[in-house]
């Protein structure tokens, strides 16, 4: 039985997180979620689900604080080759630096830079906030049954300016592009929270769940 990692280093509620994770495995039989932030569960993890809300500064030293959290999810991922989601934040930890506040080190997993939303249109506010439209820039296989069109929900101000346009698959329009989606190899992030998107993030969620890199 396979072992689902749901990464809790205080980086805000999990519980909505851990029913869809837990509603998702149960349907297909993809295994056991656990919320941990013990470093030995997450290295003995099949899957890895990193979420965060908040700061970015905040976020990644909470994380970094976590006695050897950090550096087992570090090891798992990039050495084990283990399926790796980060959701919200958690997804912006994948970049190579954080501008939020003061310059901050990410993963550096996926290359770019967390910067401020900045709509063309005034009228629109930040934090962008509420259901937009996904348009999917590259296939990918957690996107299965994923179409142009179908809703996210967001909640976030900043964004992550992708270096490799390959690594992008998927944005949202407001007043200007905002990357959604995120990924290479064994890493995928979402910007938006699968866990209250209904039935795209549901779909998601399985696709995570069945996916083998």
């Amino acid at each position: 039985m396979s072992l689902i990692a749901l990464v809790d280093y205080d980086s805000g509620n999990l519980h909505s997180a851990q029913k869809a994770f837990e509603r998702m495995a149960n349907e297909a039989g993809h295994g056991t979620v656990v919320v941990t932030s013990e470093p030995d569960v997450v290295a003995k993890a099949d899957r890895i689900v990193l979420p965060g809300d908040g700061a970015f500064p905040a976020c990644r030293k909470a994380l970094s604080d976590m006695g050897g959290l950090a550096e087992a999810i570090d090891e798992a991922v990039t050495k084990g080759g283990k399926p790796f989601l980060g959701i919200c934040v958690g997804m912006q930890m994948l970049a190579t630096t954080g501008h939020e506040y003061e310059e901050t080190a990410g993963f550096d997993w996926i290359g770019g830079d967390i910067v401020k939303i900045a709509p063309s249109d005034e009228s629109l506010k930040v934090p962008h906030m509420g259901w937009n439209d996904l348009v999917i820039d590259n296939p990918h296989p957690v996107l299965d049954g994923i179409a142009t069109g179908d809703h996210a929900y967001f909640v976030h101000s900043y964004h992550m300016r992708v270096k490799n346009p390959a690594e992008r698959i998927a944005h949202v329009d407001y007043a200007g592009d905002i990357t959604a989606i995120v990924g290479r190899d064994n890493v995928i992030g979402t910007q938006f929270h699968p866990e209250k998107s209904q039935a795209t993030g549901l779909r998601l969620i399985a696709n995570f769940l069945s996916w083998k890199p």
